[in-house]
Parts: C-alpha cells; structure tokens; sequence
C-alpha cells in the first residue's frame, strides 16, 4: 500500500509538471493579481504561427522580457494540449513566470536585470494596478 500511494503521488507530480503550473509557484497571490491587472491593457507583443517555438521566436520573447517585462504573446493553434506544451516550453526557456493563460494568450513575466522606465511595463502602467 506504500508503494501504490508512492505511485499516485508520482503521478499527480507528472501531470502538475506536465499541466505548467508548477512555474506559477514562485509569484505570491498579490503579486500575480498586480501583474493581472497590469496586463489587462496589454497587447500581444509575439505572436506564434505554424512554425511553432523556434530559436528566433525564443530570441524575441527573450528580447521582449528584458526590455518590458511582463507581455502577452499569443499562440496559434487549435489543440490545447499542445498549445499548453508550447507554454510550458516558453516558461522553461525563457526562464520566465506564466502569470496567466486565458485561451490562447499568454501572460509572462521575468524581471529584467536592469529596469528601462520607458519600456518596463510594470514602470508605465503602475498606476493601473491601483
């Protein structure tokens, strides 16, 4: 009976990885309701076609985190499970938190290394999390 509650813990594990929302763990409760809020007057700034999570699209998630922050990016495709996959990739590469996924929009953040005031978007919609 020990093993079999093992096996079922190991389970649970491997479908919470495999769901993404392992990465969600780190923002506490208010801060992912702030960025929420931020993001709400967001746009997608990366789209994902066809081609699916290439090195150049990883560039420009990349790219975008550093100068602003907290983006959007929208993935194509019909099929959540890979769509989920793709997200959880990005996270992964990109070293990334997914503060929210609503269809096929992704909210991301990472703190950038050295803060832009005119491009962080956390600086010039600050005043919309109030």
């Amino acid at each position: 009976t020990e093993s079999t509650a093992f096996e079922a813990e190991i389970c649970y594990t491997e479908s919470f990885l495999k769901s993404g929302f392992i990465f969600m763990a780190a923002l506490s409760i208010q801060e992912r309701k702030r960025l929420r809020q931020i993001g709400h007057a967001l746009s997608p700034v990366v789209m994902l076609g066809g081609q699916g999570l290439s090195e150049n699209v990883i560039e420009e998630i990349n790219r975008a985190l550093n100068d602003h922050e907290l983006i959007k990016v929208k993935v194509a495709g019909e099929d959540r499970e890979a769509r989920q996959a793709i997200i959880t990739d990005i996270s992964a590469k990109t070293e990334a938190e997914i503060v929210q996924t609503i269809g096929k929009i992704v909210l991301i953040y990472k703190k950038a290394a050295k803060q832009n005031p005119k491009l962080s978007n956390l600086v010039r919609f600050a005043n919309a999390a109030n």
